[in-house]
């Protein structure tokens, strides 16, 4: 059993680049998105339908694409132990502004319902750590999705 974790873990990325994605960037997107809506222990359909609306406008996918997206993300969040397979991907493969763009779709799928969770908060200020953001980034991405909130 630690043996095969140890081989999930030490494999994680190989994993995420022979996705069904288009791009392993988007799946690693899009499993960020995915953590946030469960990080307050209550996914909301009105998040699961953020995170779909987000994905086919953020990465011009369509219906079935995002609907495999979302399973497959949705999978290796269960998967995960940790959010570094997916952070590691986007630092390595991802700008700093492709990183600032996440941030505030994640911050949108958190205030998708109107309840702000300080587990989602939680969430993502790790993510932005992880990302080498900075805390300007952080708010600055929070100020982003409010502003889109309406």
């Amino acid at each position: 059993m630690l043996l095969s974790k140890l081989k999930s873990l030490l494999s994680a990325e190989p994993h995420l680049a022979t996705s069904v994605a288009r791009d392993p960037l988007e799946l690693a997107s899009a499993a960020l998105m995915m953590e946030v809506a469960r990080a307050d222990f209550a996914t909301d359909q009105v998040e699961l339908d953020a995170i779909r609306a987000l994905l086919i406008a953020h990465f011009s996918l369509s219906d079935d694409e995002v609907a495999d997206l979302a399973a497959e993300a949705a999978g290796r969040v269960d998967a995960a132990t940790c959010l570094f397979e997916f952070t590691r991907l986007i630092n390595e493969r991802g700008s700093t502004e492709q990183k600032r763009s996440l941030l505030t779709l994640m911050w949108q799928v958190a205030l998708a319902d109107n309840a702000l969770s300080r587990y989602e908060e939680h969430v993502i200020r790790k993510v932005s750590d992880l990302l080498y953001l900075t805390h300007n980034d952080f708010l600055g991405a929070k100020r982003a999705a409010q502003n889109t909130q309406g």
